[in-house]
């Protein structure tokens, strides 16, 4: 019944009717409201089929023996990868207009279990090189609000590719961590980049325009040029790290 509701949201949108679930289901409105109490009690258990969806990316990437950063890119991924598969089911249970209650909570139950595995892996780091631990826990979970926010930006404007998004997520969460824990910068950022490819030149079209190099003028500096040939991402995570370790 979950996975018919799935498939109906996927081919109906965030705003699908109950009356188009019951037909994926193959049954009629009344059999599907004795499997469910309302369309609320129904959104819930989809948020639930697809918060286990999204965990099951992101568990295996943090089981795997690396470096925080290498954790923190592969969870951005792993979230991205998710939404950008499933971005109707996303819609439907974060921001459905009809019913936002139950999934606001699946969402919070996700960010909370996220959180909690982040902090864990930040405090361990920390208090291995000697560190104050003590903000291990605000910035796990001030990373999953950055990453989701950024996540549902990307996924209505689509102006960049994945691995860049990635890319740029990562450097700015873990040269702030860094930063204030006193952890070497600059083997942080060669990490990121052997983690994460830079973005490449694509042979056909991406947000409907262009060959894969793209100029924007969004709420950053103004104009930004990608041409996948190691020159412009690369160049903007590279040159933040001077030699000695400073800010350039």
């Amino acid at each position: 019944m979950v996975q018919a509701a799935i498939d109906a949201v996927r081919e109906h949108g965030p705003g699908v009717s109950v009356a188009q679930i019951a037909a994926a289901a193959g049954i009629t409105k009344p059999v599907l409201y004795r499997h469910f109490d309302d369309r609320a009690d129904l959104q819930r258990a989809v948020g639930e089929r697809a918060a286990e969806m999204l965990m099951e990316r992101i568990y295996p990437v943090l089981a795997v023996e690396a470096e925080p950063i290498e954790h923190i890119a592969a969870v951005i991924d792993a979230f991205l990868g998710g939404i950008e598969d499933e971005p109707q089911l996303y819609r439907f249970v974060v921001a459905n207009p009809a019913e936002p209650a139950p999934g606001a909570e699946i969402v919070e139950d996700v960010r909370g279990r996220i959180g909690a595995l982040l902090a864990t892996l930040f405090g361990e780091r920390l208090r291995s090189e000697g560190r104050d631990s003590g903000g291990a826990e605000v910035w796990a979970h001030g990373l999953i609000g950055l990453v989701q926010a950024a996540g549902e930006w990307w996924l209505d404007r689509r102006t960049m590719s994945r691995d860049a998004l990635t890319n740029y997520l990562s450097t700015l969460v873990w040269g702030g961590v860094a930063g204030v824990a006193g952890i070497d910068q600059p083997t942080a950022n060669a990490d990121i980049l052997r983690l994460v490819p830079p973005p490449h030149t694509a042979t056909g079209t991406e947000g409907g325009t262009g060959t894969g190099t793209s100029t924007g003028t969004a709420a950053d500096t103004g104009t930004a040029t990608d041409t996948g040939t190691a020159t412009a991402a690369d160049a903007r995570v590279d040159t933040r790290i001077a030699p000695e370790g400073r800010p350039t």
